[in-house]
Formats: C-alpha cells, sequence, structure tokens
C-alpha cells in the first residue's frame, strides 16, 4: 500500500506489517513516533523526547517489566507505525494476575485496523502466555476512537478521574477500563 493509500483510510494488510520486541536499535524511530503530536497528546508521554531516553528504556528494563510484560513495536517496511505493551500494574504480590496496557498507534495510521492487530497480540499473549486475570488501562474521556477500540475488545469503564492528567494546557479527565479474563470464559 503506498502512502497515498494510507492518506485514503484504506485498512492495512496484516501481511505487510511486522511485530517484535523493541531493541535499542529502534531508539531513534521511537524517538520521532512519540515526538508526533498525534501520539503523545493521548498518551502521558511528553513531547520532546530523544533516541538516548528510548535506548535507555529498552536496554535497562525494570525486571518486572521484561520478566512478566511485553513491549511490541509494530513496522511497516522500515516505518515505525505502532507501539504496545503489557506491564505489571503493581509490585504488590496480591496484584501479581494484574497487567496494565498502554499502546499508540502513528497518526498518519490511525483508524486502518492497526490497533486491533496490536491490541489482539498483546491479549493473546496475556491470556495464552502470561495468564493474566485483570488487564487494565487509562484512556483520556475525549478519546472516542480509542475507547471503541478498547469495548470491542472486551474493555469496560470502571470509573472517571476528574482532571486526571494535565494536557496541552488544562486538565484532563481519564477512564478507567478493564477486561477481566472470567468475562471470557464460556459457563459451565
Amino acid at each position: 500500500m503506498s502512502k497515498d493509500a494510507a492518506a485514503a483510510g484504506q485498512r492495512v494488510d496484516a501481511a505487510e506489517l511486522i511485530f517484535r520486541r523493541p531493541t535499542a536499535e529502534d531508539a531513534s524511530a521511537l524517538a520521532s513516533f512519540y515526538n508526533d503530536p498525534a501520539v503523545y497528546t493521548g498518551l502521558l508521554q511528553l513531547p520532546y523526547t530523544d533516541a538516548a531516553y528510548w535506548r535507555k528504556r529498552f536496554t535497562e528494563p525494570s525486571a518486572g517489566a521484561a520478566e512478566f510484560g511485553l513491549s511490541l513495536v509494530v513496522f511497516r517496511g522500515d516505518q515505525l507505525i505502532a507501539n504496545g505493551g503489557l506491564f505489571p500494574a503493581a509490585p504488590a504480590v496480591r496484584r501479581r494476575h494484574v497487567l496494565g496496557l498502554g499502546m499508540a498507534v502513528a497518526g498518519a495510521w490511525q483508524a486502518r485496523g492497526i490497533g486491533s492487530l496490536l491490541l489482539r497480540s498483546l491479549l493473546e499473549h496475556a491470556d495464552h502466555w502470561l495468564g493474566a486475570r485483570r488487564i487494565e488501562l487509562t484512556v483520556y474521556t475525549d478519546n472516542a476512537a480509542a475507547i471503541a477500540l478498547y469495548r470491542k475488545h472486551g474493555f469496560e469503564v470502571e470509573g472517571t478521574q476528574r482532571e486526571f492528567a494535565f494536557r496541552d494546557g488544562c486538565y484532563v479527565d481519564a477512564l478507567m477500563m478493564a477486561r477481566l479474563a472470567s468475562s471470557l470464559r464460556a459457563p459451565l
């Protein structure tokens, strides 16, 4: 698919995408990705991160995140178009069954099915390899596309966090959403 097709909003063929764990060599691509206003405004990420920040993040991950989580980058050719991950929600023993989820899709590639492909990959890993019982996330209340994506994949709103974060000069609210593995099982 050409850039013109991407700009026209056509869905991306999954066969064109490479899903893998990030490496230190991805640091420059990650810095560019997270400096895209269409990406950082939907996250707690600040603009103007550099490659050194991302290199350190993937060469010195916390022990819990490396052992019990998963981080994925999604490339189309040599272009980083999405990033997401699962991470331990807390170090507390009694919350070992819980993973946090975060993800983003580059602005030029949003609304083309990439978010669903990435989220499905992360959820399959959580369900089939990590045994997660609960996956939770936070999403800004004005991010209708992300909320719809999460609902489509079994997440439910559990509450609203008022004035959750400071973004672009004002405080914004966020939804707490979660997906329980028990809700995915067929009744006996």
